[in-house]
């Protein structure tokens, strides 16, 4: 009786001795894993800050240019002023000119 006990307990322990090793390969292979995903996380924080800086440089450019756009329609509506302003004096002095 000793002996099958002691058999059963030898073919036990070499089952979870080798159980034991895969489950260290399958460690060793979920580290691995897990540091290809995070080089790959790393690298898409990276490549998200780059579009974020790339992003915020538009809109400041997007922002000046509507500022000059802004000015440029001013700067043209004071012209328009001004002609039109010019446009009654030469039609006053014109019709002054005819009254003579």
């Amino acid at each position: 009786m000793r002996k099958i006990l002691l058999g059963i307990s030898m073919v036990l322990i070499l089952a979870l001795s080798m159980w034991g090793c895969a489950t260290n390969s399958d460690l060793e292979k979920l580290q691995a894993q897990e540091k290809v995903i995070d080089a790959k996380a790393d690298q898409a924080i990276q490549e998200a800050q780059a579009a974020k800086t790339a992003a915020n440089e538009a809109t400041m450019k997007a922002d000046a240019a509507a500022a000059r756009a802004e000015n440029a329609i001013k700067m043209a509506e004071e012209r328009e002023r001004i002609a039109k302003e010019k446009e009654m004096q030469a039609e006053a002095l014109f019709q002054k000119s005819m009254k003579k």
